[in-house]
């Protein structure tokens, strides 16, 4: 029953229509549809690697053929491994997120609400740890009121790391 789950919500997370470049490639792969059914459903990234045959499904081999054709037309001999360095920081954030977002519907509170209250606690823990602290104070603010928009914000700058660095690899800097 797994598989089949993972394969069917596999086939809801597409990636965009071709580029118009080369250059372009790597942002038309569109992370954030698979953030998002992730997200929607928080299952699915931790059954990911039990899935097993569902690799071999209509909606994953579907998926993973347009995948290579968008990275073998953005200039990747080896298409593999820049598609293993986009999914694994997507597969990674959208289970770490999935997971908060699991904490935080247990906890019966809003998420931000969940935040003002541990964040006594985050504060007392960073306080000794100059960069730490200034990197939650910097946030803290958006923390609160929004966190929502604070999570695609970080999920969008991680992802540009990622994508720059398969930039450089092409010798191709991103636009």
């Amino acid at each position: 029953m797994v598989p089949i789950r993972a394969a069917t919500a596999a086939g809801i997370a597409r990636p965009a229509p071709s580029p118009s470049s080369p250059s372009a490639t790597a942002g038309t792969v569109k992370p954030e549809s698979f953030r998002t059914t992730a997200l929607r459903h928080p299952w699915l990234p931790p059954v990911l690697g039990q899935a097993g045959l569902a690799y071999l499904g209509p909606n994953l081999m579907s998926y993973s053929e347009r995948l290579a054709a968008l990275f073998t037309a953005a200039g990747f001999p080896d298409p593999g491994t820049a598609i293993d360095a986009v999914l694994s920081y997507v597969i990674g954030m959208s289970t770490t997120e999935a997971a908060w977002l699991t904490t935080v519907a247990r906890s019966g509170d809003s998420e931000s609400g969940l935040i003002a209250r541990l964040l006594p606690a985050v504060q007392q823990a960073t306080a000794p740890h100059s960069h730490l602290s200034q990197g939650y104070a910097e946030t803290e603010e958006a923390a609160t009121t929004d966190p929502a928009a604070l999570r695609d914000a970080k999920f969008e700058a991680a992802l540009d790391i990622v994508l720059d660095g398969l930039s450089l690899r092409l010798g191709t800097p991103r636009s």
